[in-house]
């Protein structure tokens, strides 16, 4: 795991694209896995053999299990801020741009929009996160993306 940054480092980061995950596979074991985890068995994701996934060419991921992975790909290349915890608090919009056949590669990349004082103490962000798939110019989704950091109290 790498080591947390330097709020100072976070706050300058406001505005860029901080970085882009490695790629991850979305094979068949993972889909079925998810869809297990969930009660989502829907056949254009479980059944090669579906009508639905014929007419596709393949079985699909979910959407939403390509919208699970944003924390992972996003820790992958920033593991945190020193002094904060951070937790999820919302999404203001999700748009499911493309089908992830099965077997494709996926990655995120994130630009922090926004970062500010929350009221309330801690910080508010505000992320755009990509997922791209490999090979394809259109990507599997786009997310706005809202994180909350609280300030660790010290012992």
């Amino acid at each position: 795991m790498q080591t947390r940054i330097p709020l100072a480092q976070l706050r300058a980061m406001a505005g860029t694209e901080v970085g882009r995950s490695d790629w991850q596979l979305l094979d068949q074991a993972r889909i079925t896995a998810f869809a297990e985890a969930t009660g989502d068995h829907a056949d254009i994701h479980v059944r090669p053999d579906s009508p639905a996934a014929q007419e596709l060419g393949s079985t699909i991921a979910h959407g939403f299990l390509t919208l699970s992975l944003l924390p992972s790909m996003i820790y992958a290349f920033l593991p945190g801020v020193e002094g904060y915890t951070g937790l999820n608090s919302g999404l203001d919009r999700v748009r499911f741009v493309s089908p992830v056949p099965v077997g494709s590669r996926v990655r995120g990349r994130f630009t922090l929009d926004r970062l500010k004082d929350a009221p309330t103490g801690g910080l508010a962000l505000r992320w755009t996160a990509t997922v791209e798939i490999e090979g394809q110019t259109r990507p599997a989704l786009v997310a706005i993306w809202l994180n909350r950091f609280i300030q660790n109290k010290s012992a």
